[in-house]
């Protein structure tokens, strides 16, 4: 089973075509996709009353993968608002506990720096973090394409299948040594996740400039390109029994677009818009 998404809910203004599902976007959200990433817990752990929130207007079948905390993956660089790194896994995981509660957690995504390379200290550090996170899926998804060169590419394929990490495929700019390529490959059997960044390689290079939010992820896939994909996600499904889809493109607002054409693609349902199934108000002044 394939099921498409996008990473968070608030930016994609496309889908919310009145003003009712601008106010209640995540319910709105819900109705149209299903899975999200909550990209916002990077930034902060956030509080149990959100996470119930969430989870409580969204779907029975709806699921969520929440990204890990920027401590959690070495982004912070060692700073972090907690007195030791065991409070801030078990702020984390009791923030992730009513999802987890409610059957909506499908993973926690681990996306490292581009600095994390390969190497038996952060081999390590996976292996350390696996064992905290316990029974929770997990997915990986590495920034430094030392774990993919092909000396070290079924040899890291091994080590996520070993230590229970599902593997997230990316599509991104070929883009030097801070970039990796898609590897289309499981390493879980009942789960794959795929990530699409986007293919722009000028704006990704552009992490420490001031707009790099603008640029990065500023890229609309054609339709060709997501034919490819559709053929892909195909061949995945054979290796795991679920394939969930994120969409990041989200820069020039072109995520929500692509992602419900690749739903048609692959001859999923595309739900209406919100207001699509509203009839047309006639006009007074229209002959």
């Amino acid at each position: 089973m394939i099921t498409i998404g996008l990473t968070g809910w608030g930016d994609h203004d496309s889908i919310y075509t009145t003003k009712e599902a601008g106010k209640q976007k995540l319910t709105a959200y819900g109705r149209l996709f299903g899975t999200v990433e909550v990209d916002s817990m990077f930034y902060a752990v956030q509080s149990k009353r959100n996470m119930e929130k969430w989870t409580a207007e969204t779907p029975s079948g709806f699921r969520f993968i929440v990204k890990a905390f920027q401590g959690m993956t070495g982004h912070s660089r060692g700073k972090i608002p907690f007195d030791s790194e065991e409070q801030m896994y078990e702020a984390f995981r009791l923030s992730i506990g009513t999802m987890e509660q409610a059957h909506k957690l499908k993973a926690v995504l681990f996306q490292f720096p581009p600095w994390f390379d390969c190497s038996k200290e952060n081999v390590a550090k996976l292996r350390e973090i696996r064992k905290r996170m316990e029974e929770v899926p997990c997915a990986l998804e590495f920034r430094h394409q030392s774990w993919f060169q092909p000396v070290m590419r079924e040899r890291t394929l091994k080590f996520m299948r070993d230590e229970r990490w599902i593997h997230s495929v990316c599509d991104e700019p070929q883009a030097g040594t801070g970039s990796v390529p898609t590897v289309e490959q499981a390493t879980d059997d009942e789960l794959t996740i795929v990530r699409m960044h986007g293919r722009n390689e000028s704006g990704w290079q552009s992490a420490n400039q001031p707009n790099w939010r603008e640029v990065r992820y500023l890229y609309r896939y054609n339709t060709q390109e997501l034919e490819e994909w559709a053929e892909r996600l195909r061949r995945l499904e054979q290796q795991s029994r679920e394939v969930f889809v994120v969409f990041n493109n989200n820069s020039g607002g072109d995520a929500a677009d692509n992602a419900r054409e690749l739903m048609a693609i692959l001859g999923q349902p595309v739900p209406k818009l919100p207001g699509e199934d509203e009839p047309r108000q006639l006009d007074l002044f229209e002959f």
